[in-house]
């Protein structure tokens, strides 16, 4: 598998089941997608998502009929806690050349990664699906231990930007860049104060 990231706005999503898990992949892909959630039932956090639902007893579709449901999809999901049922629509997905998740049963093309970010950058976290507890684990010692990371990378993208036009040495910029990444004092600012950090840098890297 290839890790990538994805425009979803505007792309169809087809959500097998109405459960918790359900509830999360609909979440996740609400933000910008167009989600069509297909179950009996449908967990209370559901009916606050931005999502279409459509009652069906999936397990009494003819498979007509589940492919007629995902036609045009981008990506459908199987939630069901069946992984034969989800199985079965992984199978159809697959001959209708559909990308497929599933939640539970026979991996299909696409694992949904466990995701952390800001305003400025947007890490993906996966161990595909061998432990989901490992995924989340690093997304929070990342988000514990780098809670001015979102101000970090502004700050560089700034920096560089500045560097450009007072620093002629390609291998001096990237070295200067480095040594702010790696200033534990600037890191500490960031937390408290990101806009007292610019001083700083102009004191430390930028004379």
């Amino acid at each position: 598998m290839i890790p990538l990231f994805v425009d979803c706005s505007g792309k169809r999503i087809v959500i097998f089941g109405g459960g918790e898990v359900a509830s999360r992949k609909a979440a996740y892909f609400s933000r910008e997608a167009d989600v069509l959630v297909v179950s009996r039932s449908f967990s209370p956090k559901m009916s606050a998502l931005p999502v279409e639902k459509k009652v069906l007893d999936v397990s009494t579709l003819p498979d007509e009929e589940i492919a007629r449901i995902i036609n045009q999809a981008f990506l459908v999901i199987g939630t069901f806690p069946h992984p034969a049922l989800n199985n079965r629509i992984g199978k159809i997905c697959k001959d209708h050349r559909i990308l497929f998740n599933n939640a539970d049963g026979e991996a299909g093309d696409v694992i949904i990664p466990s995701v952390t970010g800001g305003n400025n950058y947007l890490l993906a976290i996966s161990t595909r699906g061998s432990s989901p507890a490992v995924s989340r684990f690093i997304r929070e010692l990342i988000e514990t231990h780098y809670p001015a990371l979102d101000d970090m990378v502004a700050l560089q993208r700034d920096l560089r930007e500045q560097l450009k036009h007072i620093e002629p040495s390609q291998s001096r910029r990237n070295a200067i860049l480095w040594e702010v990444l790696n200033d534990s004092t600037i890191w500490e600012i960031l937390k408290k104060d990101p806009e007292k950090v610019r001083q700083q840098l102009k004191k430390r890297y930028l004379q």
